[in-house]
Order: C-alpha cells, then sequence, then structure tokens
C-alpha cells in the first residue's frame, strides 16, 4: 500500500499551510481511503487478508525539510498499527516496511540526487551507498520484501515494522 509523493525541500518556517495539506492527503488520506474501501475484500481472503504499508526512514528518523512528508509517514505508520488491532480479529495482518531512499524511482531526478549528494558533500554514488552495508536500495528490493511479508514467513506478524535500508545509522 503506498500513495505518496516526496516534495523538495521546505523548512518549517517556510512550509506552506497548502503544501502541508497536499502532502498529507496524497501520503496519509488517500492510504486510508485505500485502506477503508478494501477491507471488505481483505476480510473475505481465505488465508488471511494483507497489507503491506510502504513507510519510510523518516518515520524513526525524519530529516530537516521534510516536515510535511516525515509528519505524513508516521501518521500513517500509526494508521497501520491501529488497523493492526482493529483488524486482527477479522484475520488481517498490516505490515510496514521502511525504506530509505529508493534511487530508481521517479522522485529522484539526476538533478535532485545530485543536489543531495552535493548537500552532504559526496559523489551520485557515494550517496547512493550511504548506509553501513554500503549497498543501494531499489525499488525491486524493497518489492522483494514486501511481497515476502504477504508470504507464510510472516504469516503469524502483524503490527511489524521491518526496515530496508542497509542498515542507516540514524536509526540503528
Amino acid at each position: 500500500l503506498n500513495a505518496g509523493i516526496f516534495p523538495p525541500g521546505c523548512r518549517i518556517e517556510a512550509l506552506t499551510t497548502a503544501e502541508w495539506q497536499k502532502v498529507l492527503r496524497i501520503n496519509l488520506d488517500s492510504n486510508l481511503v485505500l485502506m477503508r474501501e478494501a477491507h471488505v475484500l481483505l476480510k473475505l481472503a481465505p488465508k488471511s487478508g494483507r497489507v503491506v504499508v510502504i513507510g519510510s526512514k523518516n518515520v524513526p528518523a525524519p530529516g530537516p525539510g521534510a516536515a510535511a512528508y516525515s509528519a505524513s509517514k508516521a501518521a500513517l505508520n500509526q494508521l497501520a498499527r491501529v488497523a493492526a488491532l482493529e483488524w486482527g480479529a477479522d484475520n488481517i495482518r498490516i505490515n510496514s516496511l521502511h525504506p530509505n531512499a529508493v534511487f530508481d524511482t521517479g522522485i529522484w531526478t539526476d538533478e535532485v540526487l545530485a543536489a543531495r549528494a552535493k548537500h552532504y558533500g559526496l559523489t551520485v554514488e557515494q550517496y547512493k551507498k550511504n548506509n553501513v552495508l554500503k549497498t543501494e536500495v531499489t525499488s525491486r528490493d524493497v518489492a522483494e520484501l514486501a511481497a515476502e511479508m504477504c508470504g507464510p514467513l510472516f504469516s503469524k506478524t502483524t503490527a511489524a515494522q521491518v526496515p530496508v535500508d542497509g542498515g542507516n545509522e540514524r536509526v540503528i
């Protein structure tokens, strides 16, 4: 489950109410609607309904300039936890995974990637692998973990929060 945007960096004192509300509408409200409307179908799943919410490294470790995004993902994480409590009796499992930056998505244009790397004094390649394992996390990595979380390995797990970030020092 993921509907989301990551707006350009903006410090709180410059964050407009319109931008704040736009990010929350997309990153939080749309996911609420998806969950609510899917509930009736998830209840019918013969071997339990399963939802994997795509959170963010920003849930446990927000960054400056990302107030709206970080708040929206933290609220989405809480929504998932409440859903796990409420929907467990319906045999529906809700888990969250928290990727760090996933660079092979449309959010990361060459310009944005170069600017963020420069901000941290890194090359683009260093920035992509700026984690404990020195590995780039791809959208395939996130998708494979999400699929695994819907499978038998996680069949007795709900309300889990699993990082897929190469080991982020700010989270560890």
